[in-house]
């Protein structure tokens, strides 16, 4: 049994006091009378009543006790039970060049990406993750955080067009790291995605990727676009924007390098449904020991004690008034 005011548990021990006031009471409030001799009254045999006299204090005892568990607070919890974990550091490096919007995914890469990132968060509840977006320079779209709410708030309102385009690989995987520098987690890794090749920045893919490795990061690297043609997003003299088949090029020997010398692994997502096993994977190469605490909600259990004390009450004034009256 468990209670929500313990501490007023220690009012039991006023009954200590109560009692010997009581034994002092019984000894030194009889009243006495002098006789010659009380030889007349040694054949009369004592009632049962002056030894149940008694019972009417005890039970008034159990009564004030009752009160006092009753404003204890008694109450019922389920037992609940605690697993350790140890989370990992991740940094989402997302590619936002305009080649993103090629319509080889549903609706197009840019969003079929976002909408995966999202169910891989929900799925980290362990996790200290950020965000970055690169296109022709790299930004931190969310520093590393446990909130979740806030790292899905932010995909769902990122758009295009936020950084000057281009394809900055190398930047993003430094700007990934000066994020997960922040982080205390023993595993850190940076899953990165991109369509295309490095084609700007002042940092290389593979030299950002040694500074990697050094520090103990892994990179997952992403990339994210069909095989052979793909209708890109092609701006017309009139300012319109207009669809054109163009040839995917991925430069997928340097983000297998990346990948394989940091510890981590290349993927290629030709489609929708092969993007989500790709980070189903990775969920799994990155899963950790999760700490899980099990326990039900806690109900108070104090009735019992109310009507019981309520019980005894009912029972002490029969009593005194019945079986056990006394005369004026």
């Amino acid at each position: 049994m468990h209670f929500a005011h313990p501490h007023i548990l220690w009012l039991l021990l006023l009954l200590i006091p109560i009692t010997a006031w009581y034994i002092w009471k019984q000894r030194n409030l009889h009243a006495t009378m002098s006789l010659s001799s009380a030889s007349a009254f040694q054949a009369i045999p004592t009632s049962w009543k002056y030894y149940l006299r008694h019972l009417l204090f005890v039970i008034r005892l159990a009564t004030i006790a009752c009160i006092i568990i009753v404003l204890a607070r008694p109450q019922q919890r389920d037992s609940w039970r605690t697993t350790s974990t140890e989370g990992t550091d991740i940094v989402l490096a997302l590619d936002v060049s305009s080649s993103m919007l090629a319509r080889d995914f549903e609706p197009d890469r840019f969003n079929a990406a976002k909408d995966v990132a999202a169910k891989f968060i929900s799925g980290r509840e362990a996790d200290n993750i950020g965000i970055v977006v690169f296109a022709g320079e790299s930004l931190t779209g969310v520093p590393m955080t446990v909130d979740r709410a806030q790292l899905l708030q932010y995909l769902q309102n990122l758009n295009m067009n936020v950084l000057e385009d281009g394809t900055a690989i190398g930047d993003g995987i430094a700007t990934a790291l000066n994020r997960l520098k922040e982080g205390k987690a023993k595993s850190k890794s940076i899953i990165l995605l991109t369509d295309g090749s490095n084609n700007t920045g002042v940092i290389a893919p593979v030299t950002a990727s040694e500074v990697a490795k050094e520090l103990g990061v892994k990179i997952y690297t992403i990339g994210i676009g069909t095989n052979g043609n793909a209708p890109y997003p092609v701006r017309t003299l009139t300012g319109r924007i207009e669809y054109q088949p163009q040839p995917v090029v991925i430069d997928e020997t340097t983000l297998r390098t990346v990948a394989e010398s940091t510890g981590g692994k290349y993927f290629r997502a030709t489609g929708n449904r092969v993007l989500e096993e790709v980070f189903s994977e990775i969920d799994a190469l990155e899963k950790t020991q999760m700490d899980v605490r099990h326990f039900s909600h806690t109900e108070d259990n104090y009735m019992l004690w109310a009507w019981l004390a309520f019980g005894l009450f009912a029972f002490e004034i029969v009593l005194r008034y019945t079986v056990l009256r006394s005369i004026p």
